[in-house]
């Protein structure tokens, strides 16, 4: 099943400006890292193609590809079904990063773990359960609500929903929250190599072109 992504991309040759050059002659050959490939809309936007996964603890994009293929050399393949770019921020950190991270983010302690970084709803329901304010939605300190409640036949006002959250609190959660991704069914996977291998290979036509897998000259256009 192995299909490193790297392997895919397709190569240029380009003029070799370095001190060892020693003619317009002499090229550098190098891999064209501005290919980039991508799940074709059709798939991307059609969740019957994923099944949702939960990044545990530490686990890098090739852990998880270990877990769903049996082949870490398909991580990429996770991290294109989540459109993700960049993992240093896109993917949920470890929890040493984690903890150096937010320890740099803010200058104390009390200011991580008691400073207050908004207020959010707790539930607040009648009582036949029908839901007046759900909860996590954000309110401000001291927010109250009232409303009319049928089982009770009268009004009730309900003025403790805010419910503080800590810039630590915030801060976890947005790192959790980037541990539930999507991934691509096996049954899928064949599609998207044979899409990555057209993706990957240049046209014709282009008097750059050299072959399906290499273009050559002193202007290369990268993306041809």
């Amino acid at each position: 099943m192995a299909n490193p992504y790297f392997n895919n991309l397709p190569e240029f040759e380009y003029i070799n400006r370095t001190k060892e050059g020693r003619s317009e002659g002499d090229y550098t050959t190098v891999k064209n890292f501005f290919k980039r490939g991508k799940l074709r809309e059709d798939i991307f936007q059609d969740l019957t193609f994923f099944t949702k996964f939960i990044v545990e603890g530490d686990d890098r994009p090739d852990n998880v590809a270990t877990k769903v293929y049996d082949d870490p050399t398909l991580d990429w393949v996770v991290l294109m079904a989540n459109n993700i770019v960049n993992v240093q921020s896109e993917w949920p950190m470890s929890q040493a990063d984690f903890f150096t991270y937010v320890t740099e983010k803010y200058d104390s302690e009390e200011t991580l773990y008691s400073g207050i970084h908004h207020y959010e709803s707790r539930e607040v329901k009648t009582t036949d359960g029908s839901i007046i304010i759900p909860r996590g939605e954000k309110v401000g300190v001291g927010q109250s609500v009232s409303y009319y409640d049928d089982a009770l036949g009268q009004h009730v006002r309900a003025t403790d929903i805010a419910i503080p959250i800590t810039n630590f609190d915030y801060e976890e959660k947005l790192n959790n929250d980037k541990r539930n991704i999507f991934i691509l069914k096996i049954s899928y996977l064949n599609i998207v190599f044979d899409d990555l291998e057209e993706i990957m290979a240049y046209k014709k036509g282009s008097t750059q072109y050299v072959s399906e897998t290499l273009v050559q000259g002193d202007n290369i256009r990268l993306f041809d």
